[in-house]
């Protein structure tokens, strides 16, 4: 920690002054002036109070200037640092400078903060170190002036995870080169990654002066600052190769870094780069949560923009996470609960306001964060989380009605519909939280009642797949047999088996998962199918991720059956990985991989969620 002497007997004041572009002359020499910052919002916002942190840590040694101590204060659990500067004298001042690519460039001047005259030192606000919500890794410095201009080492302008940036290759297991080699008269540049995530690039069949380097890209490939030149190394002979490079910043919380290897022959200027791509390192699982946490925006603390997608995004994580994947991800579980808990205007979450707890006129958005939170509970057993599921549950039984279609929950506040996904939430959320409260008879009741209802209701067919849901004389509506609706039911009828003992609940789960399997409504070739994965439509937003809670909850039902569906999941993970991967590690919407022209198969945060339940329920 850092004081100030303080002149006794006087007000103390600082003065922070607004940032403003100057150009420092010292002994860390940039090739432009610098800029003026946008605000960053990472975790928190720039200029937050140092008294906030929640750590204090000195990763560069100080700067002495005239003799004023200039100190450079890192909080790595915020993603954040301050400056200060101490034994100094009025006007002394310091700040902090941060660049985007690397230390050639910077935005300087961020919190000037000058010693008033009655202390011998001052700090300035705290400013974020990277810019996740926008993939720009940063570096970042202290810099004072007393007498003259001194600023710190900038932090962290190496990564390390297992190893370091510019370790010697390889650094572990596996050398695998995901993306084709390319060529420069008669060179061979190829990229190659390794099982921790480290990249390099190799240079063959080539001549001294011939050179090879890495660029890597947080932005999935668009930029590159601070990533261009990577181990950038001229051959002496026929060939040559890079030092190896991270593709992820787990303290900056940076995911899904892309890399490619670049070539230049030594006659001439022409150069060759591969395309870009991320490794596979650790399990398949492993590979594409790190792809998924790209996508994700720890500031609002949701993938955007999808209010009960990001829940069942948030429950695939602790899938992963309760599964035993890598912990660098389990802050998003809180940090995805305390920021959304909160009310929300239309629009900013939902297109329908969200009012505090999760809760809007959605039934069915609300207890799929009933759902998350349960899972939460299993992962961490803080109780915040089950009485925050206890709550979502209360109130989507607040739409229980007996008196249309002898019970079942309406899927809105109107009071319009009553259908599958509702009613299947519903089932499978009670449950839970009896299987998950001592003593519980209220849960165990609602769970049973809410069971015999939704078997009886009409809502499963005659072949045993369940439609969308009711008509307005109860009937079942011949809708569409959506993959959710089938897996919600099999997860109902799961938990109610654990709740009550009831074998006939486990067979009527099993059965809804044979006549999926079965049935060429829902798989084709042997692939899990939704109606508009075909040639000649798209899904939307929301049917991109239905696959996915199919797959979750038939993966429940494997357990508890000795393995008995582990074939079909096996099935569908070793088609998506081969088939439906791109080189960055997105997974499509379309299992089988088929890309029709003027119907692409869409890739993003969505059908990742979906296809990584798939991978989970495989392991």
């Amino acid at each position: 920690m850092w004081s100030f002497r303080r002149v006794p007997g006087r007000v103390a004041a600082v003065a922070l002054l607004a940032a403003s572009a100057l150009s420092i002359v010292d002994e860390h020499p940039a090739t432009a002036a610098p800029a003026l910052a946008a605000t960053v919002c990472d975790l928190y916002c720039d200029t937050r109070d140092p008294s906030l942190a929640r750590q204090e840590i000195f990763p560069v040694p100080q700067k002495l200037q005239n003799n004023r101590r200039i100190v450079l204060h890192v909080s790595d659990v915020d993603g954040m640092a301050w400056g200060s500067i101490d034994d100094g004298t009025t006007g002394n001042s310091v700040w902090l400078d941060r660049s985007w690519d690397g230390g050639s460039t910077w935005e300087g001047l961020l919190g000037k903060a000058s010693i008033p005259g009655t202390w011998t030192g001052t700090r300035t606000l705290m400013y974020n170190v990277s810019d996740v919500p926008h993939h720009r890794r940063g570096v970042i410095r202290a810099c004072g002036d007393a007498n003259g201009v001194a600023c710190t080492d900038w932090v962290y302008p190496r990564i390390c995870v297992t190893a370091c940036d510019g370790a010697p290759t390889p650094t572990g297991a596996g050398d695998t080169e995901p993306v084709p080699a390319t060529t420069i008269g008669g060179r061979r540049v190829a990229l190659h990654l390794d099982t921790n995530g480290m990249a390099w690039g190799t240079l063959d069949a080539g001549r001294a002066g011939d050179e090879i380097w890495l660029d890597r890209s947080w932005d999935a490939g668009a930029s590159w600052p601070g990533g261009s030149s990577l181990g950038r190394t001229t051959a002496t002979g026929s060939g040559a190769r890079t030092t190896a490079f991270n593709t992820r910043d787990p303290r900056a919380r940076l995911a899904g870094g892309a890399v490619r290897a670049c070539g230049r022959a030594v006659e001439g200027a022409s150069g060759s780069c591969t395309a870009w791509a991320r490794p596979v390192a650790g399990t398949r699982a492993d590979t594409a949560v790190d792809a998924l946490m790209w996508w994700y925006d720890p500031y609002t603390a949701w993938w955007p923009s999808s209010w009960w997608n990001s829940a069942v995004a948030v429950t695939t994580v602790i899938d992963y996470l309760v599964a035993g994947g890598r912990t660098d991800y389990a802050w998003i579980v809180n940090r995805t609960f305390v920021v959304n808990r909160v009310p929300f205007p239309a629009g900013q979450r939902s297109t329908d306001p969200v009012e505090g707890n999760f809760i809007s006129r959605a039934i069915d958005d609300a207890a799929w964060w009933g759902l998350a939170w349960i899972r939460a509970y299993d992962l961490t057993r803080d109780p915040v989380y089950l009485t925050e599921a206890r709550t979502i549950a209360a109130y989507v039984h607040g739409f229980w009605d007996t008196s249309t279609c002898g019970g079942g929950v309406w899927w809105d506040r109107e009071r319009t519909y009553k259908n599958a996904v509702t009613n299947g939430l519903y089932v499978r959320l009670a449950a839970a939280l009896h299987n998950r409260t001592a003593g519980d008879t209220l849960w165990l009741d609602r769970a049973r009642t809410g069971w015999n209802w939704y078997v009886a209701s009409g809502l499963i067919n005659s072949a045993g797949l369940v439609n969308d849901g009711l008509t307005n004389t109860c009937r079942n509506n011949g809708q569409t047999v959506w993959t959710y609706n089938q897996g919600l039911a099999i997860g109902a009828g799961v938990e109610v088996w654990r709740a009550t003992g009831d074998a006939a609940a486990l067979a009527t789960a099993r059965r809804l998962a044979d006549a999926a399997i079965a049935s060429p409504t829902l798989v084709r070739n042997g692939i899990l199918t939704e109606s508009c994965d075909s040639d000649t439509t798209l899904c939307d937003d929301n049917q991109k991720q239905f696959k996915g809670v199919f797959l979750r909850y038939l993966s429940d039902l494997n357990g508890v059956t000795g393995n008995a569906y582990r074939g079909f999941a096996v099935t569908q993970a070793d088609a998506i990985w081969s088939t439906d991967r791109d080189p960055l590690n997105r997974l499509g919407q379309r299992w089988s991989g088929r890309n029709p022209a003027g119907y692409p198969n869409a890739r993003d945060w969505r059908t990742q969620a979906s296809a990584i339940s798939a991978l989970l329920a495989a392991a």
